[in-house]
């Protein structure tokens, strides 16, 4: 894996979720959207329950502009809000302004700074602390209290019937009442979602820098194997070139068994060459030379066929609806070869590799009649030196396999079928290893 990979997914962490402080002010926006819904409907129900019910006479009317205009905020910002991955500060501000703007119209029509309902102005204050910047806190602050100082000099007051005027003390503690209680609601919903907002952020962040350490780590390795990798490069081709000519000596060729014995030294030799190749590959420095082009069937069959266990069958199970074209990543033909590996140095005597596909992923599962993954194994999945076995470096195959996976935009799981066994299912998006050519064609 390139640094230039790990950059990439760590770009794509930070703006997607809500670590960064836009993917927090989305999910706030999206919070008060929750809560302006609710304002709406208390507003439109103390309008109609002090015209109807408390015979108090209201220019219902031009009220009632107040929550339609909320309404009409809501309609507007909250497909916007869903379409877009963050929010500024800015979308906020305008947001609880909206508000102000329709506490003070409602206000203004019932009295003014007179109305028990003022104290409303805090609510706006607590959330524009708790959501938006100093900046625009303390601006926030300051336009309340123009609000609340101008309604003190200008607004229209409340026409009572000569029965309410003498039980003015009562009605104004009754509305107080009815905005304490209103209030305290309010805030109760409103921290308890920020609180939560809050806490994902924090396991968000505690996974990106987990995420982070584990994609260092992998670069790190990744260096030392390339530089390793051109280290070799130059003795193996020695050592190809010397089996060449001893292979036309002929004091060497008339002795059967040292015949034999450079056949196997030459083989090795190319499988050591072949390894070094897809060190350099999955390194990203050879992966623009000619990339085979092939199937995904054909691709796990050769996977297959090349890998050779010791007396382990690998069985094939094709659920395969179509056989997309893919190019041959080296990299998951190495993930393939660890998951091979792991399951014959667990006591596999058989694996089953199932491939299957969706519209848009494809499936490749590796299941074996082992013992099954141990619990504290499947507990730390993923986990750099997660292993039972007891040598050095031990469990770092399948800390790769996870994040070659993820580098490709799929995800690993590991299980323990009922039947017996252990399964790890790959599941990629065909976008990830499909040809050029075919994704300019769906675009």
């Amino acid at each position: 894996m390139t640094t230039t990979t790990v950059q990439r997914l760590l770009g794509l962490g930070l703006r997607g979720g809500v670590a960064t402080h836009g993917g927090a002010n989305r999910r706030n926006m999206l919070l008060l959207i929750q809560l302006r819904w609710l304002a709406v409907a208390g507003q439109v129900a103390t309008i109609l329950l002090v015209q109807y019910v408390m015979r108090i006479p209201l220019p219902v009317l031009w009220l009632l502009a107040a929550p339609a205009g909320l309404v009409l905020v809501n309609l507007v910002s909250a497909p916007l809000t869903v379409r877009r991955q963050e929010v500024e500060d800015q979308a906020l501000m305008i947001a609880l302004l909206a508000d102000v703007a329709a506490l003070t119209w409602l206000l203004f029509l019932t009295g003014g700074a007179a109305n028990p309902f003022v104290a409303l102005y805090l609510l706006q204050v607590v959330l524009g602390a708790v959501l938006l910047a100093p900046v625009y806190a303390w601006a926030l602050i300051a336009i309340t209290s123009l609000c609340f100082a101008g309604l003190g000099l200008h607004s229209r007051p409340l026409n009572l019937p000569p029965a309410r005027e003498d039980s003015l003390l009562s009605l104004y503690l009754q509305g107080s009442l009815i905005c304490f209680v209103l209030m305290a609601v309010l805030l109760v919903l409103f921290v308890t979602r920020i609180s939560q907002n809050l806490r994902e952020r924090d396991a968000s962040m505690a996974a990106l820098r987990q995420q982070t350490a584990e994609h260092d780590h992998i670069v790190r390795m990744g260096l030392l194997a390339s530089g390793a990798a051109h280290e070799l490069g130059t003795p193996l081709a020695s050592l190809s070139v010397i089996l060449s000519d001893w292979k036309r000596m002929p004091a060497l060729t008339q002795d059967a068994d040292l015949a034999q014995d450079m056949t196997v030294m030459r083989a090795e030799v190319e499988r050591c060459k072949a390894i070094v190749t897809g060190i350099l590959m999955s390194a990203g420095e050879a992966r623009g030379q000619a990339p085979e082009r092939t199937t995904l069937r054909a691709f796990v069959a050769d996977v297959v066929a090349s890998w050779s266990g010791d007396g382990v069958a690998v069985q094939i199970r094709d659920e395969l609806a179509q056989n997309p074209s893919i190019i041959a990543d080296p990299a998951l033909r190495q993930v393939l070869g660890v998951l091979f590996d792991n399951a014959v140095e667990a006591g596999a005597s058989r694996i089953t590799v199932t491939t299957t596909r969706t519209d848009e992923d494809f499936g490749i599962a590796v299941r074996d009649d082992g013992p099954g993954f141990p619990p504290a194994i499947l507990q730390a999945w993923g986990k750099p030196y997660n292993s039972t076995k007891p040598r050095p470096g031990a469990g770092l195959g399948l800390f790769l396999l996870m994040n070659v996976i993820r580098s490709l935009g799929g995800r690993v799981e590991a299980s323990n079928p009922p039947a017996g066994g252990a399964e790890v299912r790959l599941t990629l998006p065909l976008s990830a290893l499909a040809p050029t050519d075919e994704i300019a064609h769906d675009r």
